[in-house]
């Protein structure tokens, strides 16, 4: 008699800390779920207008972003090789002269 209770005991005991680890993983699950706003995220998704219009003023942007980048970059790289052909490099300068001339002509 005094076995059963013993193993009805462990066997309780072993349920509450099965119970009380899937509390702690569910928490973890709520706290992350909040965490990376699934919720949002999940409304969006059900809203097509909503996310349609977020995605193309992310694209209108982005755009915008690597529109001024290149000009930034495109602008120091031509004043670079403009300083280049005013050191008088014999081959090269001429070729960078020519190459300026090109770019500028066409801007």
């Amino acid at each position: 008699m005094r076995f059963k209770e013993d193993q009805s005991n462990n066997n309780e005991d072993e349920l509450k800390e099965q119970q009380k680890y899937l509390i702690r993983k569910i928490e973890e699950l709520a706290q992350n779920m909040e965490k990376y706003n699934i919720a949002e995220y999940i409304q969006l998704l059900n809203d097509p207008k909503r996310f349609f219009w977020v995605n193309f003023l992310g694209g209108v942007i982005r755009g915008f972003g690597i529109a001024v980048g290149l000009t930034i970059l495109g602008a120091l790289l031509i004043y670079f090789l403009q300083q280049l052909v005013v050191l008088n490099l014999p081959l090269i300068g001429d070729f960078i002269a020519e190459l300026v001339k090109i770019v500028q002509e066409n801007l």
